[in-house]
């Protein structure tokens, strides 16, 4: 008679083959570096139109900061919005988990072991976490052990909360005992841990409104500078000139020197830039610790500020 397989354990599926944790794939649709790498390129080639903007060999009407800017909103908006849409999803994720950790347990009291009590408890509906939790229950249907379906659970969510619930219970099992109240007390401890970074979130995003409001401040000084005090020092600078020119004197001890104000304009729009990026990056690290998210924040002030900007040219 031959003897049965030992170690981890296999099924056959449908078609008569041989299943194991070796065979299941996490596949991952996390196209974050291949944006970034994108918007990349595509901000080197707006540099190298900037630089040759400065210096005079391509005319296209617009200045060579303009083309910087662009160039860092090709890096910040892409990539920004993209991990913060994956950011958000992931949360989504992470807020049905204890609803998910407390079916389990209360399946678990009843005497099911944790592969029954996952299987029973993906027929419950947890928001964007339903897909995992079925993945989960598959995979433990073709053979594959519950604490390996949890680990390639990990590896597709990978964010610190999941991965520290994640390992505890993994532990837990392979240790035996009474799993069912290490499931309990993991899903109140993610509770209280998400309701803590929300509670911080919504006092951090207070000094976020602050950050957008002083960028604001900031483009309203200088249209105003932009539309009063440099006309009128232009108006002034002409004026001296004529006067002198009409008294006869050619030396003039201290002129005001108006040929400068296109160059402090030009200096202007620069601070904006670089008030943009770096406010935006600012106001998503205040917001939720993250610079990804700051990046988004930085393409929106690009744009306010290039918008800003057009009108300051005017």
């Amino acid at each position: 008679m031959a003897r049965k397989g030992k170690g981890k354990k296999k099924k056959e599926d449908k078609k008569g083959r041989i299943l194991d944790i070796s065979q299941i794939r996490t596949r991952k649709s996390d196209y974050g570096r291949t944006i970034l790498l994108v918007g990349l390129v595509i901000a080197i080639i707006l540099f190298f139109m900037g630089f040759l903007e400065a210096i005079g060999g391509l005319k296209t009407g617009l200045k060579w900061i303009d083309f910087v800017a662009f160039g860092l909103m090709a890096i910040s908006g892409p990539y920004g919005f993209y991990m913060s849409y994956r950011h958000k999803k992931i949360k989504e994720i992470e807020s049905r988990l204890p609803d998910f950790l407390r079916d389990v347990a209360e399946a678990g009291r009843f005497g099911m072991t944790l592969a029954e009590a996952v299987k029973v408890s993906s027929r419950g509906r947890y928001g964007k976490l339903t897909p995992e939790i079925k993945r989960m229950a598959a995979q433990i249907d073709w053979g594959v052990p519950a604490a390996d379906a949890m680990r390639l659970f990990t590896e597709r969510v990978n964010t610190p909360l999941v991965n520290r619930m994640m390992s505890i219970i993994i532990k837990a099992n392979d240790a035996g005992g009474s799993v069912a109240d290490v499931l309990t007390m993991v899903a109140h401890d993610a509770r209280e841990a998400m309701l803590n970074e929300n509670d911080r979130k919504i006092s951090m995003s207070t000094y976020m409104v602050v950050t957008y409001i002083a960028f604001m401040v900031f483009i309203a000084t200088i249209f105003i500078l932009n539309s009063t005090f440099l006309p009128k020092m232009a108006e002034a600078g002409q004026q001296v000139a004529k006067g002198a020119e009409a008294a006869g004197i050619t030396n003039m001890p201290a002129t005001i020197q108006t040929e400068i104000i296109p160059q402090v304009q030009l200096i202007f729009i620069i601070a904006v830039v670089i008030h943009a990026f770096g406010d935006g990056i600012l106001a998503g690290v205040l917001q939720d610790g993250r610079i990804t998210n700051g990046l988004r924040h930085s393409f929106i002030m690009l744009v306010i500020g290039f918008i800003g900007t057009r009108v300051i040219g005017g």
